[in-house]
């Protein structure tokens, strides 16, 4: 996937603004998305856009939507799931403590570790039955080429 590149600041709408904001477009091409992912993380909400243009139905992403779809990016490589991510980046915020936060975010990670750990286990032993069954494999075609050569020499 390619760096994402510095957006530039667009107009909400018609207006000026004095903050960044971005249109579903451009953050589809900045993180490499189809729009109708960046419409997914909507409806988990992760994102919540201001709607603007005619009737509202243009979408109008803030710098707070920005990173939050970063966040969630970030959380996924990480391989949480997005009920995980949007306690975690709902959490973030809060103008609460951050003790809490980082607390509940080294619980969600100590989990997944946990569970790639066991995934990594269960592999390494389906790799180990592979790697037996082809030595067992080999041996049988060894033990049958050997047979075959000694039963035509029998016959010969």
């Amino acid at each position: 996937m390619p760096a994402p590149s510095v957006p530039q600041a667009t107009p909400a709408g018609s207006s000026a603004t004095t903050s960044a904001t971005f249109t579903i477009s451009e953050l589809s091409r900045e993180f490499d998305l189809t729009t109708r992912a960046i419409r997914f993380y909507e409806d988990c909400g992760l994102l919540a856009p201001a709607r603007g243009g005619a009737g509202g139905r243009q979408r109008v992403y803030t710098a707070r939507d920005r990173t939050r779809l970063k966040l969630t990016l970030r959380g996924k490589r990480l391989g949480l799931s997005l009920a995980e991510i949007k306690l975690l980046v709902d959490m973030y915020e809060s103008p609460r403590d951050t003790v809490p936060q980082l607390t509940r975010f080294l619980e969600v990670l100590g989990e997944h570790r946990a569970q790639i750990e066991q995934q990594m286990a269960d592999l390494q032993a389906t790799l180990d039955e592979v790697r037996a069954h082809e030595r067992e494999a080999k041996r049988l075609l060894a033990a049958g080429a050997a047979g075959g050569r000694a039963a035509k020499a029998k016959a010969a």
